[in-house]
């Protein structure tokens, strides 16, 4: 693709934006293929997303949706969406300028963690998890019904699984329900910190959900990048490490997604410090 946008989506940019950018810069990230930019004009700056696929519209749709309805300091500036059928568009504030961890401090993490307490104590008027992930994150129970693609991974041996599934069925216990305004896709890369504090980006997954949960999606990733370890984070939730290490375990193994290469490194990557995080919570023999 381009350095910059076609001429429609420029055009029906700078409608939602009521200014024209000189510029446009193609700039990556995310997990997706949706084309990202950042377009500007004397001081102004915006932050544009394009679908790309079916996948990333309706993610994209999704997102719309909550930054539309989710006000506060954690989240970016709302500009505007325009729903076209083949390419629907996504506008925000441009956040080049913020500080996009790792590395991680003590003090970075404390005060993203505020920021995420923050966010968890608003409302909105989203779906709740079950609408958004119709699966209830289903892990360990699909993990044992086919474990060879969980095996394929090389991170446990099947003399283990056998042993663990039956504690590992805790899992159920962890409620996916709940009114917390939640993220569900807490990772450094959707993490920034501004002037005004951390804000949350990539906002697809946005729901009404349990917010120990939310918190707990977070942490595998967070101690990948050399923080410290779930627990510190999350003490006492032994249902919580059941169902992240879960979700990981029923999907990190399974076929890439054409439309999301890079989603299945990830999740292998996250499992990695989720499935020890479950072994020591639930006391279950080291991994092997």
């Amino acid at each position: 693709m381009s350095g910059e946008p076609s001429g429609s989506v420029r055009e029906r940019a700078a409608a939602l934006l009521g200014w024209t950018p000189r510029t446009w810069r193609r700039v990556h990230g995310g997990y997706t293929p949706a084309a990202r930019y950042v377009g500007s004009a004397g001081g102004e700056r915006c932050f544009l997303k394009v679908a790309t696929n079916a996948i990333t519209a309706d993610m994209l749709r999704r997102e719309a949706r909550a930054y539309a309805v989710v006000a506060g300091d954690f989240a970016p500036a709302f500009i505007g969406w325009d729903d076209d059928p083949d390419a629907p568009l996504l506008l925000i504030e441009d956040l080049s300028d913020a500080t996009w961890p790792p590395p991680w401090t003590p003090a970075l993490i404390d005060q993203v963690r505020a920021s995420i307490e923050a966010m968890h104590a608003c409302s909105a008027d989203l779906p709740t998890l079950a609408e958004v992930m119709p699966d209830g994150l289903l892990g360990w129970t699909v993990v044992a019904e086919d474990p060879w693609p969980f095996l394929s991974l090389a991170l446990a041996s099947r003399a283990w699984l056998d042993r663990a599934l039956p504690t590992l069925a805790a899992e159920a216990a962890c409620a996916v329900e709940g009114t917390a305004l939640t993220h569900f896709d807490l990772r450094s890369d959707n993490i920034c910190v501004t002037r005004s504090g951390p804000k949350f980006i990539d906002r697809a997954e946005a729901c009404q959900g349990n917010a120990a949960l939310d918190l707990g999606f977070w942490l595998p990733s967070l101690e990948l990048e050399r923080g410290p370890r779930p627990e510190v984070l999350l003490a006492g939730h032994a249902e919580v490490a059941a169902r992240v290490s879960g979700y990981f375990a029923a999907r990190a193994g399974l076929a890439i997604i054409p439309d999301a290469p890079r989603v299945r490194e990830i999740q292998r990557a996250q499992l990695a410090t989720a499935l020890p995080w479950a072994q020591r919570a639930l006391g279950l023999p080291p991994v092997a």
